[in-house]
C-alpha cells in the first residue's frame, strides 16, 4: 500500500454484544476488547502510522449502569498498570483527551503516570479519548477563547484548533467503527470533517490484524479531494 493514513481513530463498538453471543459476563467482553486494542496498536505500528485515537469512554457513557461504569474504570486502571511498560518499551506515547471531571482519582493518577513516562516517545502517539465528547470539546474551546479575551476578528480555524485537546496532532484521516453501527457518536467532531469512514459489522473483540489490513486497503483505494 502506498497511501496510508497518518491518523487513525477508532470507535471500539461491540464488546457487550460479543460477550452475550459467547455466553460470557459483560466484563469479559471488555477484557477481550483490550486484547484487540493490543493487536491493533501492534499492526498499525508495523505500518508506521504515527497517530491513533481510540474512543474509550464517551460523555454519554455515564448513562450506563453504575456497575458497568465502575467495571470499565477498574479495567482501565488494570490495563495502565500492566501494559504501560510494554508500550513504553515500544516507543509509544500515551495521551488522554477529554475532561478530567468525574474520572476516579486512582484512574486519573494512572493516566498521568503513563503520560509522564511515555511523553518523549515518538514511534506512535495513542490518544485515549476518555470522558470525551466532540460537542463538549468545541464548547470548551469557545469558552476558553472568550475567557482569553481574543477578538472575534482573530478567530480562524488555526487559532480554534489550538484550544482543542488534539492541538499539535493532525486531523483524522481514517475513522474505523466496529460493531455494525454507522454513525460517529459525538467522536472528534471537528477533527473528522474530511475523514474517510470505514464501517464494519465485526465486533470489536474480533477486530484483529487482518481486519486492520482491510480498513487500510479501503483507505488506500480512496482519492481524497478535500472539497477540490
Amino acid at each position: 500500500m502506498t497511501n496510508l493514513p497518518q491518523h487513525v481513530a477508532i470507535i471500539m463498538d461491540g464488546n457487550r454484544r460479543w460477550a452475550e453471543r459467547h455466553g460470557l459476563p459483560r466484563s469479559e467482553g471488555h477484557r477481550a476488547g483490550v486484547k484487540s486494542l493490543r493487536n491493533v496498536v501492534k499492526c498499525l505500528g508495523e505500518h508506521h502510522i504515527p497517530y491513533l485515537t481510540v474512543y474509550s469512554f464517551s460523555t454519554e457513557n455515564w448513562n450506563r449502569s453504575q456497575d458497568e461504569v465502575e467495571e470499565l474504570f477498574s479495567l482501565m486502571e488494570e490495563v495502565l498498570r500492566t501494559e504501560v511498560e510494554e508500550l513504553h518499551k515500544n516507543g509509544i506515547r500515551i495521551k488522554h483527551i477529554g475532561s478530567v471531571e468525574k474520572i476516579p482519582s486512582d484512574l486519573l493518577d494512572g493516566i498521568e503516570r503513563a503520560a509522564e513516562l511515555t511523553k518523549n516517545n515518538r514511534n506512535m502517539t495513542v490518544n485515549f479519548a476518555l470522558n470525551y465528547g466532540g460537542r463538549s470539546e468545541i464548547i470548551k474551546a469557545v469558552k476558553e477563547i472568550v475567557s482569553d479575551g481574543i477578538s472575534p476578528s482573530l478567530v480562524d480555524e488555526n487559532l480554534f484548533s489550538k484550544y482543542l485537546y488534539t492541538y499539535g496532532i493532525p486531523d483524522v484521516d481514517l475513522v474505523i467503527r466496529t460493531g455494525g453501527e454507522t454513525r460517529l457518536s459525538n467522536f472528534l467532531t471537528w477533527q473528522t470533517v474530511y475523514s474517510e469512514i470505514y464501517f464494519t459489522d465485526v465486533l470489536w473483540p474480533d477486530f484483529d490484524g487482518a481486519e486492520v489490513e482491510k480498513a487500510l486497503i479501503f483507505y488506500n483505494n480512496k482519492q481524497r479531494r478535500f472539497g477540490r
